[in-house]
């Protein structure tokens, strides 16, 4: 059976990559990363392996909105409509940064660290997370609780979880 995100969530960041790695690596699939506001956290503790050049591809840190549509062609549109701390941006950020990679796999990160940023209806800790290929993306809202650096911690270490549970998943499916 597949480990659950909530069974990985409280691993240690360098076993989750070494995890990730070691499920790129049997799979044969290459992943990318497209941040926000976890500015390159997500792709630092994947580089933290030895090794992760082999399934590793690149890494946008897209933290404004022009670098979200210039490097990943996530439409002004749907920026303007939804505003880049939503499910809508967060799956055109996995498409574009899998398209732009060459990657077949991709997390995307967009959310309100703190301390300021927030609003009533996206307060400080509200972070979008999506998962995906060009094709077919999964995203979810998650509200983290602390000051902005345990914002952005759990959002790496969600991240991360996501993937490795998208790819144990395939991995059991291919047996």
């Amino acid at each position: 059976m597949a480990p659950s995100v909530s069974s990985l969530k409280n691993l240690d960041l360098s076993l989750l990559a070494q995890r990730l790695g070691r499920l790129c690596k049997q799979l044969g699939i290459e992943v990318t990363t497209a941040e926000s506001c976890t500015g390159g956290g997500v792709s630092s503790a994947i580089t933290s392996v030895a090794g992760s050049s082999s399934y590793f591809t690149s890494g946008y840190v897209t933290y404004s909105n022009a670098a979200k549509t210039r490097l990943l062609n996530v439409p002004p549109t749907t920026l303007e409509a939804h505003g880049a701390v939503s499910e809508a941006v967060v799956k055109a950020m996995v498409e574009g940064a899998c398209r732009e990679s060459g990657a077949g796999l991709a997390v995307a990160v967009s959310g309100v660290a703190g301390p300021d940023g927030g609003s009533v209806d996206k307060p400080v800790g509200t972070v979008w997370l999506a998962w995906g290929d060009t094709d077919h993306q999964q995203a979810e809202c998650f509200h983290f609780p602390g000051d902005r650096q345990a914002v952005r911690e759990q959002a790496v270490r969600q991240a991360l979880a996501g993937l490795v549970v998208r790819l144990d998943t395939l991995a059991k499916a291919c047996k």
